[in-house]
């Protein structure tokens, strides 16, 4: 499984970025897809994760209203629209996948084997 994210980029407050992740390779048994952040300093953190399947989604509380994710089959992507972006929106973001073999709280970063390499935002 390969995965490669896009869309990142420099905004200024309030602006919005369309981020996309590409999946690739042996994809059929995946079944939860999700983003994450992470900012110099700072561990991990959950943004939003997308049930492929069912198309559950769910989104972390500091991003809720503000953020969206959504699948793309046609596409091979699952994207996360950031709206009305701030300053503490800055971090690497990055997308991971996973199995049924791992259960768990889909905002937990433990739950995802397979991750991409990340892409910046920058908010000021």
């Amino acid at each position: 499984v390969q995965l490669v994210e896009s869309g990142g980029g420099s905004v200024q407050a309030g602006g919005s970025l369309k981020l996309s992740c590409t999946y690739s390779g042996y994809t059929s048994f995946i079944d939860c897809m999700g983003w994450f952040r992470q900012a110099p300093g700072q561990e991990r953190a959950a943004v939003a994760a997308h049930y492929t399947g069912t198309a559950t989604t769910y989104v972390a509380d500091s991003v809720k209203g503000r953020f969206t994710i959504s699948q793309d089959n046609a596409k091979n992507t699952v994207n996360l629209q950031t709206n009305s972006l701030k300053p503490e929106d800055t971090a690497m973001y990055y997308c991971a996948a996973t199995s049924p073999v791992k259960l768990g709280d889909p905002l937990n970063s433990r739950r995802y084997t397979y991750w991409g390499q990340g892409t910046q935002v920058t908010v000021s």
